[in-house]
């Protein structure tokens, strides 16, 4: 595996974030109305897949969620691809729990609403 290409943290992290972007991934309807807020970013100090200490944040609006890697675990890109997925799943079930300032279901309020991050 002489020939293998190093992809950087930074890339996986966009083409995951595209990945889901464009549909890829087969997602409910529920998932699929946040799908174009997702952000992945890459919150390491390196853009090494091989530091030490990995960071990555799955964010919708103000709802983020941060998990951090080591570099030997095995098919750490994988892993990271499918912890994204669930991340940003959970990340929309919260989202659908928020309600209005009324008190009224988050259902019929717009992304718009939500906490923005600073």
């Amino acid at each position: 595996m002489a020939n293998q290409i190093a992809v950087k943290i930074s890339q996986l992290c966009q083409m995951i974030e595209d990945s889901i972007h464009v549909g890829k991934y087969p997602l409910e309807d529920q998932h699929k109305r946040f799908s174009n807020s997702l952000q992945v970013i890459n919150r390491s100090d390196s853009d090494d897949l091989k530091s030490s200490d990995i960071k990555i944040e799955v964010r919708i609006q103000g709802l983020y969620i941060i998990s951090n890697y080591v570099p030997n675990i095995e098919h750490l890109p994988g892993i990271i691809e499918v912890d994204v997925l669930d991340s940003f799943k959970i990340l929309c079930r919260r989202l659908s729990r928020i309600t209005d300032n009324a008190g009224n279901p988050k259902g019929t309020v717009s992304t718009e609403k939500l906490p923005q991050p600073k």
